[in-house]
């Protein structure tokens, strides 16, 4: 396999380029409609994109699944190769960067010979998936090893995520491993967690599926406050919609840019990928994580092989999403990390409490306990008409809570580990949720 991969490797010429694609008038997506960027306007948030691309430090780059994997399900050498030479270009040039990259589960079950109607059974899924991780390391480990880059293999579920203490650990372990100069390559760990691999729709857990890697890069993004986060995909980027403009061609023309995810814009890209699990709708969300780090994001085509060195060079591709305010860390992860575990009701002067004068919960105001949750579990907190208004982390399991319902004097009091019993959650733990 490693001389077929290296032949492979030779043949391909360094000095390939894309095609230009011809200058067209650029669609700026904002306050939930499509218009034309005014031109002071866009030179500004043009010197914007350019300088944060030039200052990256820390990138996370995903590749999807329609770009590591050929039709027949082997891995796609032509195409995943040049952009690992474009990776190692990056860490010799001081960047720090860590790969996300799916493919496992087409490249075990491309290995195994099946069928795809197989892969309705989670169980061959996983089968799949631990054949199929094993070649995906393998063939990294030979490509990487040209540029003396050493790399580390990180599978993580869901729950690594959405546990706050292995949410440190993680991020602890990949801090490590940036500055020991190793490239970190993450997948999700489908072998062991059947929550990435469901067919959507199916079952009641609360826990985020990471949708073909791309939360899952969103997420690694926030939690080592990267700097930008690329997202290769087999398309330009966010296709507008139709006009009289795009009338006559095989799709509209990609939007270059997006200051502000809106309901609107996630209707534009619903629906799934055909060879993935994520769509651009996932696409879209994790760019809009990426902004709430005050960052950037960048959706991308994959298949053209010198794509990173483009962006990184400053060239206006794909769609950028443009940092907005800042959530800042644990926030951020309550807000999009976070399984949230139970659900608290409150009363009508808790809830104003929370919303307007940012106050913490305190067992006073609470009227319902829901769920199975334990201390540093994240919590949803609803107001009197059931409707979410925030969510935070509980300084106690939902047992202990519901203790102090029955008894609201002497039993706050005996909360084990709460340093303040008769606080729920804390202020500084709680996020708003925004209303759509």
């Amino acid at each position: 396999m490693r001389l077929a991969i290296l032949e492979q490797m030779n043949r391909l010429s360094p000095d390939y380029h894309e095609a230009e694609i011809p200058d067209r008038q650029d669609i700026v997506y904002t306050e939930g409609h499509f218009g034309h960027s005014m031109p002071a306007d866009d030179s500004k948030l043009e010197a914007e994109r350019k300088r944060l691309l030039k200052t990256a430090s820390r990138i996370v780059v995903k590749v999807g699944t329609s770009t590591v994997t050929a039709p027949d399900e082997t891995l796609c050498l032509e195409r995943v190769a040049p952009l690992m030479q474009s990776v190692a270009r990056l860490m010799a040039a001081g960047k720090r960067v860590v790969l996300v990259s799916s493919g496992a589960i087409g490249l075990g079950k491309g290995w195994l010979g099946l069928h795809r109607s197989r892969l309705q059974d989670l169980v061959t899924k996983q089968a799949c998936a631990a054949v199929g991780q094993s070649l995906l390391m393998n063939a990294y480990k030979e490509m990487f090893s040209q540029w003396n880059v050493k790399i580390a293999q990180v599978l993580l579920t869901a729950e690594d995520f959405s546990n706050w203490r292995r949410y440190i650990t993680v991020r602890r372990t990949m801090e490590k491993l940036l500055g020991l100069g190793v490239l970190p390559i993450v997948n999700q760990n489908d072998t062991v967690s059947t929550a990435e691999i469901e067919p959507f729709g199916e079952g009641n857990r609360t826990a985020p599926a990471f949708s073909d890697n791309d939360r899952l890069a969103a997420l690694v993004m926030s939690g080592l406050e990267a700097d930008v986060l690329v997202l290769l995909t087999d398309v330009d980027g966010l296709l507008g919609k139709y006009s009289a403009k795009t009338a006559d061609h095989s799709q509209p023309e990609t939007i270059p840019l997006i200051a502000q995810v809106t309901p609107e814009l996630k209707a534009l890209a619903a629906g799934p990928s055909a060879s993935g699990r994520g769509g651009m709708l996932t696409k879209l969300e994790a760019g809009e994580i990426a902004m709430k780090c005050g960052r950037m994001a960048i959706i991308a085509n994959g298949r053209k092989l010198d794509i990173l060195d483009r962006i990184f060079s400053g060239e206006r591709v794909g769609t950028t999403f443009l940092q907005s305010k800042r959530i800042r860390g644990k926030r951020r992860w309550i807000a999009y990390a976070a399984d949230v575990r139970g659900r608290v009701t409150v009363d009508a002067g808790a809830s104003r409490a929370i919303t307007q004068g940012k106050a913490s919960l305190l067992t006073s105001g609470v009227e319902r306990v829901d769920g199975h949750f334990l201390a540093m579990d994240v919590v949803s907190i609803l107001n009197p008409d059931g409707q979410e208004i925030a969510r935070g982390i509980a300084t106690c399991a939902s047992h202990e809570a519901e203790d102090v319902l029955r008894k609201k004097t002497t039993g706050a009091q005996e909360i084990a580990g709460a340093s303040s019993p008769h606080i729920l959650v804390r202020r500084d733990n709680i996020v708003l949720v925004e209303k759509s």
